[in-house]
């Protein structure tokens, strides 16, 4: 069996920012008009906003890495680079494992398109081949609790609470190498939430690395057996889990 792993080596993400959100209505309109001036003053707007600076990080075979850091520090870019969904604009990603990434459920379904064709689209998205998720159609419409004259119709005449328990039981019935979270989901109404419960634990106990963006203490401190602090883009702390929580709490500026 291979060694699950991901590598990051000296990974820095930049986001281009266009500067129109400043500008008014009237002299957009003035600057459209002038036929290029404004595409030439857009550029000359332009600018950069780094979110992650030279991100270094090994994570092992049996990690459960906890990701804690404030708004902004860069947990969500981090995830999404290690999921390949963001490219670095410098550095380096090994990854070693089926990766599974559960941001938003939802994203890769259609709205037009029916319950049974969106197990397909959802699944051709996570990375699973068509015999695949073929195989694992009929578990996935069991699990939703949807009938299958329900699982007929398209998807936007679902009520939201059908939709979430459609999108969840098709994205955590693979069974990945390396999980990677930004925060616990749970998903429906009550009578779907604790077989959602236990699916996820599940999932986590199955997964050979877990990678876990939260900001609760107590789900880290449950789950992990080590935790990064991430503050500006930037790895502030790395080690046990208590360590790394206090030096963040540490360092939050007092309540005013």
């Amino acid at each position: 069996m291979t060694t699950a792993t991901i590598l990051l080596e000296n990974v820095w993400v930049e986001y281009a920012i266009y500067g129109l959100a400043n500008r008014s209505l009237k002299k957009t309109l003035v600057d459209v008009a002038s036929r290029g001036r404004l595409a030439r003053e857009v550029q000359q707007e332009l600018s950069r906003v780094v979110a992650l600076k030279g991100i270094s990080l090994r994570v092992n075979d049996g990690d459960r890495l906890g990701v804690v850091g404030a708004n902004g520090a860069g947990k969500t870019t981090l995830l999404r680079v290690m999921a390949g969904a963001l490219k670095p604009a410098r550095g380096r990603i090994r990854r070693v494992g089926f990766t599974s990434s559960l941001f938003d459920v939802s994203l890769g379904m259609n709205s037009e398109a029916n319950g049974w064709d969106n197990i397909i689209l959802r699944g051709l998205y996570l990375g699973l081949t068509l015999p695949e998720i073929r195989a694992l159609a009929d578990e996935i419409a069991e699990f939703s609790g949807l009938t299958e004259e329900q699982l007929a119709c398209p998807v936007r005449t679902y009520s939201s609470g059908m939709q979430v328990r459609l999108a969840f039981s098709i994205s955590t019935a693979v069974r990945p190498d390396i999980l990677l979270l930004d925060e616990w989901i749970s998903a429906g109404d009550a009578a779907f939430v604790e077989k959602a419960k236990q699916r996820m634990n599940d999932l986590v106990d199955q997964s050979r690395i877990l990678i876990f963006a939260t900001h609760y203490d107590w789900l880290l401190t449950g789950t992990c057996n080590r935790a990064i602090c991430l503050e500006d883009g930037q790895i502030v702390a790395d080690g046990p889990v208590a360590d790394t929580l206090a030096f963040y709490h540490g360092n939050q500026p007092a309540a005013a």
